[in-house]
C-alpha cells in the first residue's frame, strides 16, 4: 500500500472533522460540498477519501462503533449473561442517542436503503452483540426469539423516539428500561 502524502492526510484528517461537526449538527445527511468547502478543498478531494457518503458515515462513525464492539468482546467472558447483554444495550443506546446520526445512519442500513451503502456499521455491531444475545438466550435470561438484530432495532427506534427530547440520553435509557422488561424480564 503506497504511503499517504503529507498534505493528503492533512486532508483526510481535515475533512472528517469537518464531517464530524456537520454531521453532529444536520444530521447523516448533511452537504458534502458544504464540508469540501468548509475544509478548505474540492468535492473532488472529499471524493478521493469518501468516495460515498457511507464511507463517510463509517469513518466518522468507526471510533464509536469500534468501542462498542470492544466492549462486547470484554462483557462476552462475564459470569452473568443477563448483566453483560444489557450492560451492552445500554452503551449501544447511549451512543445512538449522544451521537447525532448515528441512530438514523443504522436505521438506514438496517432497512436496506440502497443510499445506506454496505451495512457496515450494523454489520460490526451484529457481529459483536451476537455472543452476549446467544449467551443470554442459552441461559433462559432472554425471551425466546428475540435476536441480536431485533435489539438493535429497538435500540436504534428508542434513539430516534428520544432525539428531540431535552435529556434524549436519560430518556433513551428509561425507554430501554421498559423494553428490557419485556424481552428479559429478571427472574423471580
Amino acid at each position: 500500500m503506497p504511503v499517504q502524502r503529507a498534505d493528503a492526510r492533512r486532508n483526510y484528517a481535515l475533512l472528517l472533522a469537518v464531517a464530524k461537526e456537520a454531521i453532529a449538527e444536520y444530521g447523516p445527511d448533511a452537504s458534502l460540498e458544504q464540508m469540501a468547502r468548509t475544509a478548505g478543498v474540492g468535492s473532488a478531494t472529499l471524493r478521493r477519501h469518501f468516495p460515498s457518503r457511507q464511507a463517510l458515515l463509517e469513518a466518522v462513525f468507526r471510533e464509536q462503533v469500534d468501542s462498542l464492539c470492544a466492549l462486547a468482546r470484554d462483557l462476552t467472558a462475564g459470569p452473568d449473561t443477563r448483566a453483560a447483554l444489557l450492560e451492552w444495550l445500554s452503551a449501544v443506546t447511549a451512543a445512538t442517542a449522544t451521537i447525532r446520526g448515528l441512530a438514523i445512519a443504522l436505521t438506514r442500513e438496517q432497512a436496506g436503503d440502497p443510499d445506506a451503502g454496505e451495512p457496515c456499521c450494523t454489520a460490526q455491531l451484529t457481529e459483536a452483540g451476537a455472543p452476549l444475545v446467544r449467551r443470554a438466550a442459552d441461559a433462559g435470561t432472554l425471551t425466546p426469539g428475540v435476536t441480536i438484530t431485533d435489539l438493535l432495532t429497538l435500540i436504534t427506534g428508542i434513539a430516534l423516539a428520544s432525539e428531540h427530547h431535552p435529556r434524549a440520553a436519560a430518556e433513551a435509557q428509561r425507554l430501554l428500561g421498559l423494553a428490557v422488561r419485556g424481552v428479559s424480564p429478571p427472574r423471580e
